[in-house]
């Protein structure tokens, strides 16, 4: 490892362990399961009102062609990116073990 990689992670701020969260929703009018994903490196925006670091991210996904019901997915993560709450409309979460592909 050269000289500036050691300086450039002396200055640089921790990461999260992996840039993108992946989530799953299903829809509750038409039950399709809807995919997404939070770049965690630029999606979420800070919360300037809250009295310690909080990030928020809002996600609106529309399923295929047959409902154009919107479901509405909100994350608050801390100052290291890891989520403290989640909430969704229009739909609900399905969590990973239930949705694993063969």
């Amino acid at each position: 490892m050269g000289f500036l990689e050691k300086l450039g992670r002396l200055f640089s701020s921790p990461r999260p362990a992996s840039r993108y969260l992946y989530f799953k929703v299903k829809c509750k009018r038409c039950g399709e399961v809807l995919e997404g994903r939070v770049d965690l490196y630029n999606d979420p925006s800070l919360d300037y009102e809250a009295e310690k670091p909080i990030y928020f991210c809002r996600k609106v996904l529309m399923g295929s062609a047959h409902c154009y019901q919107q479901v509405e997915i909100t994350f608050k993560f801390d100052e290291n990116r890891k989520i403290i709450e989640r909430t969704v409309s229009g739909g609900e979460f399905v969590e990973a073990e239930a949705s694993a592909k063969a």
